[in-house]
């Protein structure tokens, strides 16, 4: 990647995270109204709340790696770097899902039914957004995506993990999949903001990447939201 960015990719790189930052901005305000993070918040969310969370983000994050990995085949060579970024990001997810598996089991719940579960109608969103989007030619909007997703997970996770265990008392084996992802989403955010003020992104490209963001931002919240649906 290129280290000497021209006026005309500055300037690409520099509304790019301004734009970015509005669509982060907005989805900090609506996850603040989301029922179970509100509750969390404030002191009254329950093991049995913790429990439907992990039992519906699994549903979802089990299909993380495919959709990454669909994406990194549908660049073509000119696209060398986000493909290979791509490739690592599903190698190191894959196993992702075991991680919260492991966790609902330790605060009581049961590894048949949780892997008997069916996506929440926001997760149903999400994940037939992100596959539908990875089958596109070259899908560099899908960093928009991962703008949203790694940065909840280097951003939000730790902190809502740290709240669990201050409201109910858990132990760390049984918040291990947020704490852990504080860790590995802030390196991968590290080469997402490498790649995106890299100058190889331009200003067609920059409207995929936003527009892909809010629609990701907004999906996500609603799985969230629709725990019970």
């Amino acid at each position: 990647m290129t280290t000497e960015l021209t006026a005309e990719a500055s300037a690409t790189v520099e509304s790019l995270t301004e734009r970015l930052a509005d669509v982060w901005a907005e989805l900090e305000e609506r996850l603040a109204e989301v029922p179970i993070l509100r509750r969390l918040e404030e002191g009254t969310v329950t093991i049995d709340d913790y429990l439907r969370l992990l039992f519906n983000l699994r549903q979802q994050v089990v299909d993380g790696s495919p959709w990454i990995s669909r994406a990194a085949s549908n660049f073509d060579i000119a696209h060398f770097e986000l493909r290979a970024a791509a490739i690592r990001h599903a190698e190191e997810e894959h196993r992702d899902y075991l991680m919260i598996e492991r966790d609902y089991v330790a605060v009581g719940g049961s590894l048949d039914d949780l892997r008997a579960g069916r996506k929440n109608l926001g997760s149903e969103a999400l994940s037939g957004y992100m596959f539908t989007y990875a089958d596109r030619p070259n899908p560099v909007g899908l960093l928009g995506a991962m703008f949203i997703i790694e940065g909840l997970g280097a951003n939000r996770a730790a902190g809502w993990a740290n709240r669990f265990q201050e409201v109910l008392g858990l132990a760390d084996n049984q918040v291990h999949f947020m704490k852990y992802h504080e860790v590995a989403d802030a390196q991968h955010t590290g080469g997402l903001d490498a790649i995106l003020t890299s100058g190889i992104i331009d200003d067609a490209a920059a409207d995929e990447i936003v527009r892909c963001a809010q629609v990701v931002s907004r999906l996500y919240a609603l799985q969230l939201e629709e725990l019970d649906r």
